[in-house]
């Protein structure tokens, strides 16, 4: 096996995603363009999309790392509007996509149109997370649009599943689609629910970090398999584990955390960009083949159904923000008024990717039995990508100033530095009264200056977050918070070059260097994040 198109796949991925976090041009669509000049350059190996290698095992680490990353509380909270678009949607734009495909395009059946609709329906969980942590949405729409991008693959691979069946000629009806869906749904969250306590049971028992990754890193991709095991939902299974344990995090040892923030920040980023860069490379091999459809026939047919994707999403938007408002008086109670913007950037926001790629690859080359070709079966996949790429490069660059034009209240940072610091007083006042009842305790008697110092350590914490409301220096342009954070790094600085000079000199060996310089990294990290 040739693993240099898989070295130089993923450095230059990360390469091009770090050029784009100093550019304008968010790095998703950087990458895009790279791999669409890229697949034509000479000697460039075809970079083909496998389903069998994406959806079992790019998916579930990038599912896992979105969810996990979310609020299970938030989540609950717009559970209506997440539903509606993960599943409603997703059903609404198969069924019209596929319909506006099947006039559009002479000669497409209506089941291989039904397909193309299944396929191009569900908005992209990676695609939605990097667009949204790069414009910074409102905190609801941001939860709307993670919550659907987290599930609506579900429902979309059911429908797909439905349709290819129709198509092939194995027979397909609503009856049979809807006892699939639920087969799928409830198999998937029924999976999730029954490995979610036991994983974080096993987590919180582990006691060497290095395991504990280790089963971190294998978790969702344990959760996936079990589920499709049962043909339930793999997606499903992944999402509900990862909600819970995100949800109980804390529960965690805090070693754990620190490695695990570090490793799945690392696994995240090498794929995105990677799977970003492999939506680029994929223009070679879905042009080949089109046949009478080559041409300006083709371009044509892809505006159109790009269009007909993003209108349809308007369509369904706006009704399902407002109709069951108008319809029930307990939504209007419990729920605010949304204004007509948020529905804009959410319909918008509808971006498509890797997902609908890798499942368009995996529609079969035949039907009835191998006795037919799929038909236009390089059409579903040339206009797949077209859209995938339209949706990314059109919404994905206007999506950021169309933020800026409808003008959404920005974050109120000094609300947040004071519910941060109001929280952190109630905590170290606990903390205190704690300290109190152990230091009275003759088991856990301490000399005056130790015990002091556990004192000074809570009231610095107790202290760092009101510091951050306080004036800046004239002189530097900083505030207390970041002087401290300097001045702490530079001390840290200082012993850290006397310990190499050390081991240098021959006083101290290697072994005891990396175990001062790692007492030295814990005590930065601290000093970092309490003052972050």
């Amino acid at each position: 096996m040739d693993v240099m198109p898989l070295l130089l796949l993923v450095a230059g991925s990360a390469a091009i995603a770090a050029a784009g976090r100093r550019s304008p041009v968010p790095a998703p669509l950087l990458l895009v363009a790279a791999g669409l000049a890229v697949s034509y350059v000479p000697g460039v190996p075809d970079y083909t999309l496998e389903p069998d290698v994406v959806l079992p095992l790019l998916l579930p680490p990038l599912l896992y790392t979105s969810a996990t990353d979310s609020s299970y509380l938030d989540l609950r909270a717009q559970k209506r509007p997440v539903a509606l678009l993960s599943v409603g949607y997703v059903l609404f734009a198969t069924v019209v996509v596929g319909w506006a495909a099947y006039v559009i395009v002479p000669g497409l059946p209506l089941t291989a149109a039904l397909v193309l609709g299944a396929v191009v329906a569900p908005p992209d969980a990676v695609a939605a997370s990097a667009v949204a942590r790069r414009v910074g949405l409102p905190s609801r729409i941001t939860t709307i649009l993670q919550g659907e991008s987290l599930l609506n693959d579900a429902t979309a691979i059911t429908a797909y599943k439905v349709a290819v069946a129709a198509a092939v000629g194995e027979g397909a009806s609503w009856g049979g689609g809807i006892r699939e869906f639920l087969v799928a749904a409830v198999g998937g969250v029924a999976v999730g629910l029954v490995l979610m306590a036991p994983l974080h049971w096993l987590r919180t028992r582990l006691k060497e970090p290095l395991l504990q990754n280790t089963l971190s890193l294998l978790i969702p991709f344990v959760a996936y398999a079990a589920a499709e095991q049962f043909h339930a939902s793999g997606v499903l299974a992944v999402v509900v584990v990862a909600l819970y344990l995100g949800h109980r995090a804390w529960e965690v040892d805090f070693a754990t955390r620190l490695q695990e923030e570090a490793v799945w920040k690392m696994v995240a980023f090498v794929l995105e960009s990677a799977v970003f860069a492999l939506i680029g490379l994929q223009l070679p091999v879905v042009l080949r083949g089109l046949g009478e459809y080559e041409g300006i026939d083709a371009v044509r047919y892809a505006i159109a159904l790009f269009l007909v994707v993003v209108a349809a999403r308007f369509l369904w938007v706006y009704p399902a923000t407002f109709l069951p408002r108008m319809l029930s008086a307990r939504i209007r109670a419990r729920e605010e008024n949304p204004t007509w913007r948020a529905p804009v950037v959410i319909a918008w926001a509808g971006m498509r990717g890797v997902v609908s790629l890798a499942v368009a690859f995996s529609i079969p080359l035949t039907v009835h039995h191998g006795e037919e070709p799929f038909p236009q079966r390089n059409l579903v996949l040339f206009l797949t990508f077209t859209t995938v790429i339209g949706t990314l490069v059109v919404q994905g660059l206007t999506l950021p100033p169309l933020i800026r034009l409808l003008r959404f209240p920005g974050r109120d940072v000094r609300a947040e530095t004071l519910a941060e610091a109001n929280a952190q007083a109630q905590a170290s006042r606990v903390a205190e009264e704690r300290l109190d009842a152990l230091l009275a305790d003759e088991r856990n008697v301490l000399p005056p200056p130790l015990a002091d110092r556990l004192r000074t350590v809570l009231e610095r914490r107790r202290n760092a977050v009101w510091e951050r409301l306080g004036q800046v220096n004239p002189v530097t342009g900083e505030t207390v918070d970041d002087t401290y954070r300097r001045l702490s790094r530079e001390m840290i600085s200082a012993e850290r070059e006397v310990f190499v000079e050390l081991r240098d000199g021959r006083h101290i060996d290697d072994e005891m260097l990396r175990t001062l310089l790692r007492r030295l990294d814990l005590e930065e990290a601290a000093a970092f994040r309490e003052a972050a």
